[in-house]
């Protein structure tokens, strides 16, 4: 079974759970953005959770199925059209042999996930079938789509959907233009006078046209003051600068104390900028669902509160799993 990539799209790539296990090594886990919404693609199609989707940004690619195939479309509202006619999101439809699944642009969100059932085959590099652009490194040949790529599936005998079968409105995420971060507070944080440390929470930040599968770069804040320090040793002249960290995913650095970045899973796993701590796991998928000139809050949160939050995450996934099974 293969799928022919007639139109690319903005940036559509293969991506699965993600390359855990080799962030020490300089290789970031890759993986969908939205990691509840690739899931959930998943779940309706009967793949296992984490199973190796497309990765649609902004604009979808135009595809031509060799062979029939259950399909569904999750995240963000980016209307599928079979043939040119509209399709539902967050349920199972099947293409036909021959058929061309393509796409709105984006309305609301900022990235879609479209799975199929048997999931996309790409070899394993490191246990995970994600996209690493910067290192070139699994996915489709370590890149991004191109027209003419051929793209083989699984074999959907496994996955067993069902046609038709819908998530429930309670599970599907709303995609709103403003939004508010919780973010543990880090290491660093201390760098920052108290009254900047109170603005940065006070302020809301707007997203700037850097942001991508790296990270997210804010704007519209007002800068933020540094206590007085004399410069460690090769930690450079800028307030913001240290010897070196490392940096979790979702870190937030903000160089020069103007423009917080908040890093995402392409990122790199460490470098010379101090962080103010870091946003929690289960908020990360809203920011992948973020575009450019939409705002941002920050709220911090104890790592107790972003434990209860991705536990909550967890339950909420295997609520929708077995609602997709007893129906």
């Amino acid at each position: 079974m293969r799928i022919n990539v007639i139109k690319p799209g903005l940036a559509t790539s293969v991506q699965d759970g993600g390359r855990e296990g080799y962030y020490h090594l300089g290789i970031p886990p890759s993986g969908g953005l939205d990691q509840y919404s690739l899931r959930m693609a998943n779940l309706l199609v009967g793949n296992p959770p984490d199973a190796a989707v497309l990765e649609l940004t902004l604009m979808g690619p135009e595809l031509q199925f060799e062979a029939d195939a259950l399909v569904a479309l999750c995240g963000a509202r980016m209307i599928p059209r079979l043939d040119g006619q509209p399709m539902p999101l967050n349920s199972v439809f099947r293409v036909r042999n021959g058929q061309v699944l393509s796409f709105g642009p984006a309305s609301a969100g900022c990235r879609g996930y479209l799975a199929v059932a048997g999931g996309i085959q790409v070899p394993e590099v490191l246990g995970s079938r994600s996209t690493y652009t910067l290192g070139a490194l699994g996915g489709f040949q370590g890149r991004t789509l191109k027209a003419g790529d051929v793209i083989r599936l699984g074999d959907a005998a496994r996955a067993d959907p069902r046609e038709g079968l819908s998530a429930p409105d309670e599970f599907v995420p709303a995609l709103a233009r403003e939004v508010t971060l919780r973010m543990v507070t880090g290491l660093y944080i201390h760098r920052l006078t108290d009254d900047a440390v109170s603005r940065f929470f006070d302020d809301t930040w707007n997203v700037s046209t850097e942001a991508d599968r790296i990270g997210y770069r804010l704007k519209g804040g007002a800068p933020l003051a540094f206590h007085p320090r004399t410069p460690p040793f090769g930690a450079g002249s800028d307030p913001s600068n240290i010897v070196d960290a490392c940096y979790p995913i979702g870190s937030v650095q903000v160089p020069g104390g103007l423009e917080p970045i908040v890093l995402l899973r392409d990122a790199v796993s460490g470098g010379g900028y101090m962080t103010l701590g870091t946003v929690i796991s289960t908020d990360l998928d809203i920011i992948a669902q973020l575009q450019p000139h939409h705002r941002v809050r920050f709220v911090p949160v104890t790592l107790e509160q972003a434990l209860g939050a991705r536990q909550a995450q967890r339950q909420k996934l295997e609520q929708l799993s077995q609602r997709l099974s007893a129906v």
